[in-house]
């Protein structure tokens, strides 16, 4: 059963490579996208420059898709009778990622044969260039493939990355044939909308191109960053995964033209412009890391710690790993029964007018004659009784709404 699954994913890796490495490359010789013509003049220079950048991209981005989706496919690991540790995931992700290779390598024998239509002056061999192009595509993509299998923010930006170029590419030649200009070789990630006009030129910068570039990096990087942020995934692969669906595009522009030389102008606008999208890409990327996770930012332990009641001490015998009940809220404290002899003393019970003249009482001197007693309270009033214990006699104060004494009081003695 271990090897059966094995046998599977490596099966479907090397498949979904050499599928998307045939799909591709079929419409772009369908289209006109890529033509070998003989660099007899400047338009088959453009389109040798082009197509070699072409399939230096299809054959990065056929094992990057192949990669992902023997991964989606593959079995799990349980069913495997694999240990799931750090290393066998890795391990795994590595043979899937060189099984994709593999079966991207069928861009070589795509490229190379049709390549050998085209004369040039520099070799005698000019499949031969093509075809090494094509394999250090597959290198590239083998080293991204390792990557977008362990980050799936990485994953979602090549394929949306993939998925706009091919739609940029398109484009351009439906606007092409519209125009009366036929199909023609595109450009890698380039759509000239405009004429030659050089009110759309600045420093061999085609403005509405570098725009379009740079803007649709941006929010691919955001978008395809957006599910990974939501739900947490690793902070730095998804901050960083704006930039590799364009860094693809930007190796391919480096190989297929180091030094700049021969190239038309819509070529070297794209050239300039391809680094600055991988920065476009990046920003997308972390500043949606950024928004998520400060919306999503989980309290420090300090707050936390805040937040909590006390626990009360727990006995010094209390079993090791017992369960900590946590201590009663305010609200939540038991009722405490108190002795009778702990109650307040029966003048705090006593109504307003009692409680006026036992004051009146204790300011009273002490030489002076005792008052009447009181006449027998009304039938159906409680009788005011003395307290349990006697009270110590309060400082002579007066206050708003008690009797002053009479004569005037100096030093404990009376005026």
């Amino acid at each position: 059963m271990a090897v059966r699954g094995w046998k599977g994913s490596v099966a479907t890796a090397i498949g979904s490579a050499a599928g998307a490495a045939a799909a591709q490359l079929g419409l772009g010789y369908g289209l006109g996208i890529i033509a070998w013509l003989p660099a007899t003049d400047a338009a088959g220079e453009a389109a040798w420059v082009a197509s070699l950048a072409w399939a230096t991209w299809i054959a990065a981005t056929s094992t990057v898709i192949g990669v992902i989706c023997a991964d989606r496919l593959s079995t799990p690991a349980q069913e495997r009778s694999v240990v799931d540790t750090p290393l066998s995931t890795g391990l795994w992700r590595v043979a899937l990622a060189v099984a994709a290779a593999v079966g991207g390598l069928v861009t070589v024998a795509l490229v190379a044969v049709p390549a050998r239509e085209a004369s040039r002056a520099d070799t005698f061999s000019p499949q031969t260039i093509a075809a090494g192009y094509a394999v250090v595509g597959v290198i590239l993509g083998l080293m991204v493939a390792v990557w977008a299998v362990a980050t799936r923010a990485v994953a979602a930006n090549v394929l949306a990355t993939t998925s706009w170029l091919w739609l940029l590419a398109i484009v351009a030649v439906i606007d092409g044939v519209a125009t009366g200009e036929g199909l023609a070789a595109a450009q890698l990630g380039v759509w000239q909308m405009t004429s030659d006009d050089s009110t759309y030129w600045v420093r061999n910068i085609y403005l509405p191109g570098a725009g379009l570039a740079l803007g649709s990096a941006l929010v691919i990087g955001a978008l395809a960053a957006w599910p990974a942020a939501r739900r947490g995934d690793g902070r730095v692969g998804t901050a960083v995964s704006g930039g590799i669906g364009p860094l693809l595009v930007a190796a391919a522009y480096i190989l297929a033209a180091p030094k700049l030389v021969g190239v038309r102008a819509e070529q070297l606008s794209a050239h300039l412009i391809a680094p600055y999208a991988v920065i476009a890409g990046l920003a997308g990327s972390v500043l949606m890391t950024a928004i998520w996770q400060r919306v999503h930012r989980q309290p420090t332990e300090a707050e936390l710690a805040a937040l909590e009641w006390p626990v009360d001490d727990q006995p010094a015998d209390k079993p090791t790993g017992a369960k900590t009940e946590p201590a009663l809220v305010p609200a939540q404290a038991p009722r405490v029964e108190l002795a009778d002899d702990a109650y307040a003393p029966a003048r705090a019970y006593a109504s307003d007018t009692a409680a006026k003249d036992t004051a009146a009482k204790d300011m009273a001197p002490k030489d002076a004659a005792p008052k009447e007693a009181a006449a027998e309270p009304a039938r159906g009033q409680a009788a005011v009784k003395a307290p349990i214990w006697p009270e110590p006699a309060t400082p002579a104060a007066t206050t708003e709404g008690q009797p002053k004494p009479k004569g005037r009081q100096r030093r404990g003695k009376t005026a």
